[in-house]
């Protein structure tokens, strides 16, 4: 079906380089033509409840809601609403701070039936014309509308954008009939791929699941199955090779040590900037590599300031917050690199990097993790507890061969992982592309959406977003 559309059968100038010929009998609309611009305010994280007053937050426009805020994800208790600002159905809600141009006024249309509120940082566009809600939540937050967002953010190391700009903001608009045609036309399509998306993530799971098993089996029990055994004295973890040790991480490695603890955004420069220094995020490190698309920089000289967060080629870096005991070795490609609230063991003798970057990221570790974290939001561990997290160590030669035998035994997993990776950018690309060409006009959906069956309306896109980084590959482009 999707295949089969075609353009409209009129078409005129817009006037915008940037938007081309829409269709014959649509407007080309600024905020102002279609509603008010007011700007969200109240609250802190310390408001947030389980249950209560559905509250919409700034930073989940970026994490949890794609084009639309169906279900809310944080709540307060009802005596604080008058702290917050009300909010209507189809109220477009843009994210008015960011980290990069490129994320700034990310939005989403509120769908949430009765009462629910925002905190700040948001700005809202309410309209007064008649409109169809869902189709603002596709117009606001498409590619071409991103693209004009991404011009109007102010700021260095944190971008903001304001109403003034906003208002400014151009886009085509069709009759509310088409709207609506185009909203269930885009609801089924993306229904579909979606559906095709969370296929091939669970097979990546299966594929993750099967990696783990491969991991826990060489850090645990070693390659030989002939080895004699002996109890390893820790309730979580049965027999180990007999000439193996038992031992805590603080003795493992004679230095740990901790990448920067205070909020590292007030270091980030421009990229423009000269000489700038990666400064790697827990979100930058996945299982035994780097992913480095959205990594952001510092100054040379904040860089020699904060030398005890800076790290060498050989040094093994560990998530301590959001994806705690996620591990890596530093490459000599991020030798010097900064990091912030990671935990670094740094690389000796003692022990060989990616043998123990490999125990991190085995079910060894996370049960050890699982009975110290805390935090509600985000799960996180104290360096205190980590430096007792024991290990069973082998001989260095072992260590050697495990981490061979490990990277033989998984290389045709990663590659299944990568390919599939890939085939979801290309359809979440697809998927982009297809969303923009729409609601611009360069297709006419209303013959293809009278045809489609009814359905409910799909929450697949919404929940898509929380789904963002459980399964990253590590052999993307951007990871080293």
């Amino acid at each position: 079906m999707i295949a089969d559309l075609k353009p409209f059968a009129e078409y005129k100038e817009s006037g915008l380089p940037w938007l081309g010929r829409v269709p014959g009998h649509w407007d080309v609309q600024k905020p102002r033509h279609i509603g008010s611009l007011l700007k969200g305010v109240g609250g802190t994280k310390e408001d947030a409840l389980s249950a209560g007053v559905p509250c919409v937050r700034y930073g989940e426009l970026y994490t949890t809601h794609t084009f639309f805020v169906r279900k809310p994800k944080a709540f307060i208790h009802p005596d604080r609403v008058s702290n917050y600002t009300p909010l209507h159905y189809g109220d477009v809600l843009f994210a008015a701070s960011g980290e990069t141009l490129e994320e700034i006024g990310k939005s989403a249309v509120n769908l949430i039936e009765g009462t629910a509120v925002c905190g700040g940082d948001v700005i809202i566009l309410r309209p007064i014309v008649p409109v169809h809600a869902p189709f603002l939540g596709y117009l606001m937050d498409c590619r071409p509308s991103a693209n004009q967002k991404a011009t109007m953010g102010r700021g260095t190391t944190v971008k903001h954008i304001y109403p003034d700009e906003l208002k400014n903001l151009l886009f085509p608009f069709p009759p509310v009939p088409e709207q609506a045609a185009i909203v269930r036309f885009l609801d089924w399509a993306n229904g579909r791929l979606e559906r095709a998306i969370r296929a091939k993530r669970k097979v990546i799971a299966l594929l993750g699941e099967q990696k783990q098993a491969i991991i826990h089996r060489a850090v645990t029990r070693g390659l030989d199955p002939s080895v004699p055994l002996k109890p390893s004295g820790i309730p979580w973890l049965s027999d180990i090779p007999q000439h193996w040790e038992v031992r805590r991480l603080k003795t493992i490695s004679p230095r740990i040590g901790v990448g920067l603890v205070v909020n590292p955004s007030s270091y980030f420069v421009d990229d423009g900037h000269p000489n700038p220094v990666p400064m790697l995020l827990g979100n930058n490190i996945v299982p035994n590599g780097f992913r480095l698309s959205k990594v952001r920089h510092i100054g040379a000289d904040a860089s020699r300031r904060l030398s005890a967060s800076r790290l060498a080629a050989g040094d093994v870096v560990v998530v301590r917050v959001g994806a705690p005991g996620v591990a890596a070795v530093v490459p000599e490609s991020l030798d010097g690199c900064n990091c912030a609230s990671v935990m670094i063991v740094r690389k000796h003798s003692s022990f060989l990097p990616q043998w123990l970057a490999h125990a991190f990221n085995s079910p060894l570790v996370a049960s050890q993790i699982d009975a110290v974290k805390y935090g509600a939001a985000q799960k996180q561990f104290n360096i205190g507890h980590a430096v007792d997290f024991l290990f069973p160590v082998p001989p260095m030669d072992e260590q050697r061969a495990i981490v061979e035998s490990i990277g033989a035994k998984c290389a045709p997993v990663d590659t299944a992982i990568s390919r599939l990776e890939r085939e979801i950018d290309l359809l979440r690309e697809y998927r982009t592309r297809l969303v923009a060409d729409v609601v611009t006009g360069k297709l006419d959906v209303r013959e293809a959406a009278a045809r489609l069956p009814d359905e409910a309306p799909p929450d697949t896109i919404e929940d898509d977003a929380d789904l963002g980084d459980e399964t990253e590959a590590a052999d993307e482009e951007a990871v080293v």
